[in-house]
C-alpha cells in the first residue's frame, strides 16, 4: 500500500477547510545545530510539513536570499551526509514530515537509488527536484514508491496544456504549483491569476496543490488560504529572519513568525 505522507496531511487540512503551512529552510544555515533547533521550533509552532533544502552551488530556481544561505552552508562544509544526520536526528521527534528539496546533480553524484534509499532511511517523507525534466521522472517515481517517499512534481504558470496534462498523469501525489515566473524570493504582490490557474488544474485532475515561490507575509497567506490551494510554502521570509536576527533571537523570531502565519490559515 502506497502511503503519501505529505498528501495525507494536505487532505486532512482540506477536510477541515484549512490550508497546510510549509516552511522552507536551508540545511546547515547558519549551523547544523541551529538547523536542528529550528526544525523543532517550526514543528512546535504548527508547521504541517517542512521543506529542507540541500545546499547546492548552482541553485537556479532559488532567489538571492536562499542562494546566499546555500553558499554559506557549503562554505561551512555541509554535505549530503550531514543533511541525512539532521533529518535522522529530528524525524522521529517531530510531527511535521520533512520534504527534501534538492537539485538533480547531487542525486546523480550519489546515485539515484542510493540517494532515495538514504533519505528514506533517515526519515524523510518527500522529495522535490525542481530541475528534473518530467520526461525523466518515471524511474525516480518508481524508486520513491518503493522507499515510501512522496515525489512532488512542479507545474509553472508558463506550462503548456500538454505539459500540465503529462505532469498530472505522472504525479504520484501532490503537485507543487509555482506562484510566479522566475526564482524564489520575497515579493510584495502575489499573482492573482494563480487562483484561476489552480481551479483549472483541479478541474482536469483532482490533485492536492501546494503553492510556493514569492509568498512572504501574513496578508498574502490569508489571501491564498481562500483559494483552491491545499498547502502554502514560505521560504525566503524564513531564511531572511535567520539572516537578520541576532543569534540568540533566531529561534524566538522564527517561532513567532511561524505562529503568526499559521493563524492566518
Amino acid at each position: 500500500m502506497i502511503i503519501n505522507a505529505i498528501s495525507t496531511i494536505l487532505l486532512e487540512k482540506k477536510n477541515n477547510n484549512t490550508c497546510a503551512l510549509i516552511p522552507f529552510i536551508t540545511a546547515g544555515y547558519p549551523s547544523i545545530n541551529m538547523t536542528i533547533d529550528i526544525l523543532y521550533t517550526l514543528d512546535r509552532q504548527g508547521a504541517d510539513v517542512i521543506e529542507l533544502g540541500l545546499p547546492y552551488t548552482d541553485a537556479l530556481a532559488d532567489g538571492p536570499i536562499i542562494q546566499e544561505a546555500s553558499q554559506y552552508s557549503i562554505k561551512q562544509g555541509i554535505n549530503f551526509k550531514q543533511v541525512l544526520k539532521i533529518i535522522k536526528t529530528v524525524s522521529n521527534d517531530i510531527n511535521a514530515p520533512i520534504v527534501l528539496f534538492t537539485y538533480y546533480n547531487p542525486v546523480l553524484v550519489k546515485g539515484v537509488e542510493l540517494f532515495i534509499r538514504d533519505i528514506s532511511l533517515a526519515g524523510a517523507k518527500g522529495l522535490i527536484i525542481p530541475d528534473l525534466p518530467v520526461e525523466e521522472t518515471d524511474y525516480i517515481i518508481n524508486l520513491c514508491i518503493e522507499w515510501n517517499i512522496e515525489f512532488i512534481l512542479f507545474i509553472a504558470p508558463t506550462s503548456s496544456e500538454l505539459r500540465i496534462s503529462e505532469i498530472l498523469s505522472k504525479a504520484p501525489g501532490c503537485i507543487y504549483l509555482v506562484s510566479s515566473t522566475g526564482v524564489t524570493g520575497i515579493r510584495n504582490e502575489i499573482n492573482e491569476g494563480i487562483k484561476t490557474f489552480s481551479r483549472l488544474i483541479k478541474k482536469e485532475k483532482e490533485k492536492l496543490l501546494i503553492l510556493g515561490f514569492g509568498i512572504s507575509n501574513q496578508d498574502q497567506v490569508a489571501t491564498i488560504a481562500k483559494w483552491n490551494i491545499d498547502g502554502i510554502v514560505i521560504g525566503s521570509a524564513f531564511i531572511n529572519i535567520i539572516k537578520t536576527s541576532p543569534h540568540s533571537k533566531i529561534l524566538s523570531n522564527i517561532g513567532r513568525f511561524c505562529n503568526q502565519v499559521r493563524l492566518k490559515l
